[in-house]
């Protein structure tokens, strides 16, 4: 029965334990996207985690939709990398790089005057996350099919610099309602060209995208990150149960390492179905998971690792916190997102510190 201590093997990936942190935004690269020396002290503290999704990383700086998110599209930015993979490594810890184009959950005023892309010309509900004054998505552009080759290349390239900045390996962020789920997801793909339509059309830029990955690391070495509930950035499906078991009978082909899906657990999850479909792929759960969820499902066997967000910004320790069922440190809301200090980023206090101040207090 496997246990939040088991190790697993994800690919050619092996894991000490079953707990993954996930990809988590936080913003504290410099202007240019470059990861600084303080990011390297926050992932090592993390580093005893089973293995670590990195932050959303972008391919270029036409990718972005958040200011001070790192990148792979550039020397400077592997060089920042480098002291991050080294300084995981040096803890005994996995880390792979997750790599995101937003599409059209950007803004003019972040990609210098140009018009975000996507699938189809079909404007987001909302506010732009973190500009202020709040502003409101535009209508956004649809690529050109030659464009989304070019894009592939770059999630190539993005791949080669992961593999010299010292990664494990890479997963490609198609979910939340960034560009590649919104060729997938039928309310934002309204194309009539390969790329839209049938599930085949919409799943193919995934899947050339996965593939150009494939090339460079090895199918052993490549996960994906999708989001089948289609709760975000007003996304939606006709038919997530096809379109997602499509995907992952596509993706079992090809072996690759894992999936990984941000859906809660609920009566019309999809999650164990998608498993079902991909032959035997191993699976990563996540989102608002508690302890007790964690163990069933490894216990169970439907998921094969289980991952943590929120609760690993708070608990640089997280994974021993769990296993030894103790309480977590509150997470600080306000310096979670968008700030290039600290406080709330590298200064949670692990179980050993807690307890010498209990001592001492």
């Amino acid at each position: 029965m496997a246990e939040l201590n088991s190790p697993v093997t994800l690919g050619a990936l092996k894991l000490k334990n079953r707990v993954i942190m996930a990809p988590l935004t936080r913003s504290r690269a410099s202007d240019d996207r470059v990861p600084t020396p303080m990011m390297a002290e926050y992932y090592a503290q993390r580093a005893s985690a089973g293995l670590i999704i990195s932050e959303a990383t972008v391919i270029s700086e036409e990718a972005n939709g958040y200011l001070n998110t790192p990148g792979l599209f550039n020397d400077a930015q592997v060089e920042g990398w480098k002291r991050i993979t080294q300084a995981v490594h040096d803890k005994g810890g996995l880390i792979v790089a997750q790599l995101w184009h937003v599409g059209r959950v950007s803004h003019p005023d972040l990609l210098n005057g140009a018009t975000p892309v996507s699938a189809s010309a079909i404007q987001q509900t909302g506010h732009v996350s973190l500009l202020r004054p709040k502003r409101p998505y535009v209508l956004p552009r649809p690529l050109e099919i030659s464009e989304i080759h070019a894009i592939t290349e770059q999630y190539r390239q993005a791949a080669i610099r992961a593999k010299a900045a010292g990664f494990d390996g890479v997963e490609l962020h198609a979910a939340n309602g960034y560009l590649i789920d919104q060729f997938l997801q039928s309310k934002t793909n309204q194309r009539e060209d390969e790329y839209g339509g049938s599930v085949e059309n919409r799943a193919r830029f995934l899947l050339e995208v996965m593939d150009a990955l494939i090339e460079v690391w090895g199918a052993d070495r490549v996960g994906v990150h999708l989001a089948p509930r289609g709760d975000e950035h007003d996304m939606g499906d006709d038919d997530p149960r096809e379109t997602f078991g499509y995907v992952m009978e596509q993706l079992g082909q090809r072996q690759i390492a894992f999936f990984f899906t941000r859906e809660y657990l609920a009566e019309d999850s999809i999650s164990q179905e998608m498993k079902q479909r991909s032959n035997g792929v191993p699976y990563i759960a996540n989102m608002r998971l508690n302890r007790e969820d964690a163990v069933e499902l490894l216990a169970s066997g439907k998921a094969d690792a289980v991952s943590f967000g929120k609760a690993y910004i708070a608990n640089p320790d997280l994974y021993e916190r769990l296993v030894q069922n103790a309480p977590l440190n509150e997470l600080n809301f306000e310096n979670m997102i968008g700030s290039q200090s600290a406080e709330g980023y590298i200064d949670y206090p692990a179980l050993t510190e807690t307890a010498i101040f209990s001592t001492t207090a």
